[in-house]
């Protein structure tokens, strides 16, 4: 789903809102030579793009944003229910430039961002890694975050290497499987993912369109069911897990509307084998969108992209935030009448906000959620995740 281009909150222990802060600036500011000097246009998500994997699942700095978003529903053997999310993404400050044809690389001029070692510590992109564990039965939700240029091997997303990284928080590709680490202060994961589908491409002729015009749009790619396996360690104890999770990979250089407020995601993983992908966009009035879309992808067979007009989002319960006052439904009824399928989605944590400390990032809700409902007259039920954001900004409006 198209998210903010700052969309990551503050942690809440790591690193306090005023030193996110100065660092981010102190970013930006190290990169006004390259903002000043480079001025190419960045790439925009136009229809034919060609897709190429495993190129594909890596970076794009031709793009202005890109980000890989993991989440996922884990268990222990004793049944014990966790959700987790591993977020890597770029931001870019200044698109890169490739040398002239000819030029002489051995001595390059003043702040050639292939120079060394200043190239090193050019700001092309600035790279946030977000982590957060949802202990379902316990009823508690930590999170943490990571912020770095991409330095020399800080962070990045590299094809030679099969590597997505900050710090030591990270995914390779190791084929046929994704290995996943994160170490907080609060507790650490290392999974095993095995894809079960092939990768999806969401949208319609290779670009999901998130407003009207040329480029208002993303290339968004998704692992709709990636089989989850192995070790979490939470306040000082080991667990085996297993489960499913799912990865969102989305570039692009242009944001939501002004007329759109925020948008509710859903990733949906039934117990038959089918998966969707559904988001709705809210307008300023709430009412959805038309750009609002969405991704059926069967047990077997190629998947399909469904229109706004093809299934509805109904709001129910709220839980009302203590620390931002945003009213989020955590409570759905999902109808998708082309594939006789309802749902009511619902959360045993209610308190899976995210907020924020600055201005740079806003709050929004993230986290596991369970499906119940029919297909095709049948039993359906499920997991998956759901994103909520906009409903602190609704809260701010009425001030």
């Amino acid at each position: 789903m198209l998210r903010n281009t700052h969309r990551l909150p503050a942690g809440r222990r790591t690193h306090p809102g005023r030193r996110l802060r100065a660092f981010l600036l102190s970013l930006l500011t190290a990169a006004a030579p390259a903002l000043s000097s480079v001025g190419h246009p960045w790439e925009v998500a136009l229809p034919g793009y060609r897709y190429e994997f495993p190129r594909d699942d890596f970076n794009h700095p031709g793009y202005q944003t890109e980000w890989w978003y993991y989440t996922g529903n884990l268990e222990t053997p004793e049944g014990r229910r966790l959700g987790f999310e591993l977020t890597f993404f770029r931001q870019g400050v200044a698109r890169p430039v490739a040398p002239p044809k000819g030029a002489n690389r051995e001595r390059p001029e003043p702040g050639d961002a292939t120079s060394a070692p200043a190239g090193d510590w050019r700001v092309n992109d600035v790279w946030l890694a977000h982590l957060a564990l949802s202990d379902l039965n316990a009823g508690r939700f930590y999170h943490d975050e990571r912020l770095n240029r991409a330095g020399p091997g800080l962070a990045g997303a590299d094809l030679a290497t099969r590597r997505i990284w900050n710090g030591n928080w990270e995914v390779r590709f190791e084929s046929p499987s994704q290995q996943l680490q994160a170490v907080s202060d609060d507790f650490s994961l290392h999974l095993t993912l095995r894809s079960e589908k092939p990768p999806v491409i969401n949208g319609v002729d290779g670009v999901s369109q998130k407003a009207p015009g040329p480029g208002r749009a993303s290339h968004y790619i998704s692992y709709t069911r990636l089989v989850a396996a192995g070790e979490l360690t939470l306040a000082g104890q080991s667990y085996s897990v297993s489960g499913l999770a799912w990865m969102d990979h989305e570039f692009f250089s242009s944001q939501i509307s002004s007329e759109q407020m925020g948008w509710d995601w859903f990733s949906i993983q039934l117990e038959n084998g089918e998966d969707l992908m559904l988001f709705r966009l809210r307008r300023r009035d709430g009412s959805p969108d038309p750009y609002s879309a969405g991704s059926f992808v069967p047990a077997v067979g190629a998947s399909r992209h469904l229109t706004a007009s093809e299934f509805t989002l109904v709001p129910g319960a709220t839980w009302t935030s203590p620390a931002s006052g945003a009213r989020y439904p955590v409570h759905w009824t999902i109808r998708v009448p082309s594939l006789a399928l309802e749902l009511t989605a619902s959360t045993p944590l209610n308190s899976q906000e995210l907020v924020s400390r600055n201005s740079f990032w806003p709050t929004y809700w993230e986290g596991a959620v369970t499906y119940k409902g029919t297909r095709a007259g049948k039993p359906a039920s499920g997991a998956g995740y759901l994103e909520m954001t906009g409903y602190d900004r609704a809260v701010e409006l009425q001030r």
